[in-house]
C-alpha cells in the first residue's frame, strides 16, 4: 500500500484587507477546490461499492505507559485517553498542545502557540521536565515534540508514582513511536493551506529480509508555517528512521533515530488592562504582540535515539533492555510584554492598553537526557492466582547547560500591536544550570483470581540534584530517597462490567530559592512533596458501547512563596467526577467526556487563601464528537465536535474570572476507490461560528495572561493508497 496525503490546514476565514491580498487569493481558490472535491464524491467514486464501512467500535490499544502489560483500557483500574495517528488526523491535530481537545480532563496551562506544549490534567499543570514519556522512557518536554513519526499519544490520568520517579500529580503523557509493521507500505504527503502553509512528507515502511523479520520505517516531513496569527511564519522538519530485526529465535533488536527542528515566533498573551477584563469579542485573535522588527523566532532542535533489546527466556518470561538519549538545543527569544511600570504594576498591562516590552533572549540552551532501563516481565501461577509481574530498574541523567540571557526593557508596546521599539539584546542576566541523576527500582504485580483482581505497584527512587548559576554563584547540591506505592482492586461484575478502587502516591522535589532574602533556609531542600490520590470507578465495555464513571480525590502539598519564606503551607486538593462514553450503533457514533472538578486550597495558615480556586482551571468541561455514516454514499461519514469549558478565575484571589465558552466544529471523511486506487478525503472546520472568547488565563511569573480562542479554521486532506 502506498499513500499520498494532501493536507490544507488552518485556512483563514478573514475579511479581505489591503494587508492580506495573498491570504484572500488562497482562501477563495483553496476553499473552492476543497468544496468541489469534498462535496462532489460522485466525480471520484467510480468504484465506491468496494469500500467497506466500519460498523463496530475500534479496539482500544493498551496504555503502555501504565507498565501493567497488555490489558485494554476497559479492563484497567485507572483512567486514560489515547488516540492513534489516524484519529488525530481526523480531528486536525498535528501538534502536541492540541491534544487538550481529546478529553474533558485535559486543559491548557500557558499553552502559547509557537512554543512547547503546556497542559493540565485534572486541574494540575504537568511539569515539562518530568511528566513526559517516549515509549515509556522519560524525556524532557521543554521542546516542540513532533507527532509525524508517532503512532499514538497516550495520557495516563492521576498520580503516577508507580510509573515515574518524580512528576506532577495530574498524569503522564506518552508518545508511542512509529515502527516497522512487517509490510511494504508508502505514504507521501503534500500540503498547502490557504494561509500560505506548505508541507511535504513521506512515511516509507519496508521489509528488508523476511527470514530475520528485518524491517525499516522512514518518516520525513518539511513544513512552512503560516498560521492565522499575523507575524508568526516559521518552519519545521523531521527525519525519523526506525528499524527492527530478529536475532535468532529468542532475541529481537529495535532501534530508532529522530531529528527535528522547528523555527517560529512564539505568541505572547494579552492581559488585564489595569484591573479590567478586556471584552474578548473586541480582540482580534490574529494579533501577535511579538511583532517587533527585531523579533526573532524560537528555534527548537531535537535529536533522539533509542535501542531496545528483547530477550525471550521462555514462553512466559522476557527481559527488555532499553537505552535512549535526547539532545535538545533551543534559542528562546521573544519581544515579551510584562507589566505597567508607569503605575508600578507588574501583574497586568496598563489601563490604556500599553505595557512594558522586554527583549528576552536565551540562546544555545542545551538540555540532554540519557536513560537506561532493564525490565523482567512474565506470568506465573500461584495456586488459583494468576500473576503478571514486572521488575525493573531505570537509571537516568539529565543536564541543562545554559548561557547568560537578555531580559532588558525595550520600550512601550500596545495591545493593538502597532508600537515600534528598539532592541536591547545585551546579555545582562545570569541563567541556571542543572544536573539530575536518578536510580529507580520498580515492581508491578497484576493478580487475578476468578472475577477479582489486585493490582499493586511500588517504586523506590534515589535522586541527586545540583544547580548553579552561570557565573558560579548560588550552588545547590542535595539528594533524596523516597518510595511511592500504588494499589487497586477490581471486580468483574459481568463480562462487560468492571468496578475498581485505587489509591496511590506521587512525588515532587523542590528547594528553597537560593537567595539571601530567604534567610537561613536559602538553598535548602524541602521535604519530598508527596501527593495522594483515591479513585473509584465503574466501566462498561462491549462491542458497540463503552462508558465509564470515575470519582477522584487528589491532594498535593502547597508551596508558599512570600519572597522571604518558601515553605509547605496547606494543600491543593482536587476532587472530581469524570464520565466517558464511546458508542457505535448502526450508522451513528458518539464519543464524549465530561468532568466536574472541585479544586481548592485547603489547610493554609493564611485564612484568606483557603477555599480559593486555582487560577486558569475550568471546573466544568465537556467534549463530544458525534458521527454519522451516510448510507447513500458508501464510505462517507460526517462528524460534529462540540467543546465546552466553564469559567476560569484569572487572579489567585478569585476576584476576576473569564466566562465559559462553547465551540462547534464540523468534519467529514470520505473513503472511496477510483481507477483501482484507494482514496481518503478529509475536510473540516474548527470554531465554525467564529466564537470569540478567552480560551485560557494563565497566571505566570506573578502576571496575568489571556489567550483568545483561534478564529474559524478550515482544514482538508487527501490520502491515496496505491
Amino acid at each position: 500500500m502506498a499513500s499520498i496525503l494532501l493536507v490544507s490546514s488552518a485556512l483563514a476565514n478573514t475579511a479581505p484587507t489591503s494587508a492580506t491580498p495573498r491570504r484572500v487569493h488562497f482562501r477563495r481558490h483553496g476553499l473552492a477546490l476543497a468544496a468541489t472535491l469534498a462535496l462532489s464524491p460522485a466525480a471520484w467514486a467510480q468504484d465506491s461499492a468496494n469500500v467497506v464501512q466500519v460498523t463496530g467500535r475500534a479496539t482500544a490499544a493498551p496504555v503502555s505507559v501504565s507498565g501493567f502489560g497488555d490489558v485494554s483500557p476497559g479492563r484497567s483500574p485507572f483512567q486514560s485517553t489515547s488516540s492513534n495517528a489516524a484519529g488525530l488526523a481526523d480531528i486536525g491535530i498535528d501538534t502536541l498542545g492540541e491534544i487538550t481537545r481529546l478529553d474533558a480532563s485535559l486543559g491548557d496551562a500557558y499553552n502559547a502557540p509557537g512554543y512547547w506544549a503546556a497542559m493540565r490534567v485534572r486541574g494540575y499543570a504537568l511539569d515539562n521536565r518530568f511528566n513526559y514519556r517516549r515509549d515509556g522512557l522519560p524525556i524532557n518536554g521543554e521542546t516542540a515534540l513532533a507527532l509525524d513519526n508517532k503512532e499514538r499519544v497516550e495520557v495516563l490520568k492521576g498520580t503516577s508514582g508507580a510509573q515515574a520517579g518524580t512528576s506532577a500529580p495530574g498524569g503522564l503523557v506518552n508518545l508511542a513511536v512509529k515502527r516497522p509493521r512487517g509490510g511494504n507500505t508508502n505514504q507521501f504527503l503534500v500540503g498547502l493551506s490557504e494561509a500560505g502553509s506548505m508541507k511535504l512528507a513521506a512515511d516509507l515502511d519496508r521489509v528488508v529480509d523476511t527470514a530475520t523479520q528485518t524491517g525499516v520505517r522512514l518518516n520525513l516531513s518539511a513544513e512552512q508555517l503560516d498560521p492565522l496569527v499575523r507575524d508568526a511564519k516559521g518552519s519545521r522538519h523531521l527525519f525519523a528512521l526506525a528499524g527492527t530485526t530478529q536475532l535468532g529465535q529468542r532475541d529481537r533488536l529495535e532501534g530508532e533515530l529522530e531529528i527535528s527542528r522547528q523555527s517560529q515566533p512564539s505568541i505572547p498573551g494579552f492581559s488585564l488592562l489595569g484591573s479590567t477584563l478586556p471584552d474578548a469579542s473586541t480582540v482580534d485573535p490574529r494579533t501577535n504582540l511579538n511583532n517587533q522588527r527585531w523579533s526573532l523566532p524560537v528555534v527548537f532542535d531535537s535529536r533522539t535515539a533509542s535501542l531496545r533489546w528483547t530477550h525471550t527466556l521462555d514462553s512466559n518470561w522476557q527481559v527488555v533492555s532499553e537505552a535512549m538519549t535526547q539532545r535538545l538545543t533551543t534559542d528562546d527569544r521573544l519581544a515579551f510584554p510584562f507589566g505597567c511600570s508607569a503605575v508600578d504594576n507588574y501583574s497586568s498591562y496598563c489601563a490604556d492598553g500599553t505595557y512594558d516590552l522586554y527583549d528576552f533572549r536565551s540562546e544555545n540552551e542545551r538540555r540532554n537526557t540519557r536513560v537506561f532501563s532493564v525490565k523482567l516481565n512474565g506470568d506465573v501461577q500461584t495456586g488459583a492466582v494468576a500473576h503478571h509481574l514486572s521488575l525493573g530498574w531505570l537509571n537516568s541523567r539529565y543536564e541543562s547547560r545554559l548561557g547568560r540571557q537578555a531580559y532588558n526593557w525595550a520600550g512601550i508596546g500596545n495591545v493593538q500591536g502597532t508600537a515600534a521599539t528598539s532592541p536591547a539584546p545585551e546579555l545582562t542576566d545570569e541563567n541556571t544550570n542543572r544536573t539530575e541523576h536518578s536510580n529507580e527500582l520498580q515492581l508491578l504485580d497484576r493478580m487475578q483470581w476468578g472475577d477479582a483482581g489486585l493490582w499493586a505497584g511500588v517504586r523506590h527512587t534515589r535522586l541527586e540534584r545540583q544547580s548553579v548559576r552561570t557565573d558560579g554563584s548560588r550552588p545547590i547540591d542535595y539528594d533524596q530517597s523516597f518510595t511511592t506505592p500504588w494499589l487497586a482492586v477490581t471486580w468483574q461484575a459481568t463480562p462487560a462490567d468492571m468496578a475498581y478502587l485505587s489509591w496511590g502516591q506521587g512525588i515532587e522535589s523542590a528547594v528553597t530559592p537560593n537567595r539571601s532574602g530567604y534567610g537561613n533556609s536559602a538553598g535548602q531542600p524541602l521535604p519530598a512533596l508527596k501527593s495522594r490520590q483515591f479513585e473509584a470507578g465503574f466501566k462498561h465495555e462491549s462491542q458497540t458501547l463503552g462508558w465509564s464513571v470515575t470519582g477522584f480525590d487528589i491532594s498535593r502539598p502547597q508551596v508558599a512563596d512570600t519572597g522571604s519564606t518558601y515553605t509547605i503551607d496547606g494543600q491543593a486538593r482536587h476532587r472530581g467526577l469524570e464520565g466517558t462514553v464511546d458508542l457505535r450503533e448502526g450508522a451513528w457514533s458518539v464519543r464524549g467526556s465530561a468532568m466536574w472538578l472541585k479544586a481548592r486550597t485547603e489547610d493554609s495558615s493564611t485564612a484568606a487563601s483557603n477555599n480559593l480556586v486555582p487560577a486558569n482551571v475550568a471546573q466544568r468541561v465537556a467534549r463530544v464528537q458525534i458521527g454519522y455514516q451516510v448510507a447513500a454514499v458508501p464510505g462517507l461519514s460526517v462528524q460534529t465536535q462540540i467543546s465546552h469549558e466553564g469559567s476560569r478565575f484569572v487572579l489567585p484571589d478569585n476576584s476576576v474570572s473569564i466566562p465559559g465558552w462553547t465551540t462547534l466544529g464540523l468534519s467529514s471523511r470520505y473513503a472511496f476507490k477510483a481507477q483501482g486506487i484507494d482514496w481518503l478525503w478529509r475536510v473540516g472546520v474548527d470554531n465554525l461560528t467564529g466564537r470569540r472568547a478567552w480560551q485560557e488565563s494563565p497566571y505566570q511569573y506573578g502576571h496575568v495572561y489571556l489567550y483568545p480562542l483561534a478564529g474559524r479554521t478550515f482544514r482538508t486532506s487527501l490520502q491515496i493508497n496505491l
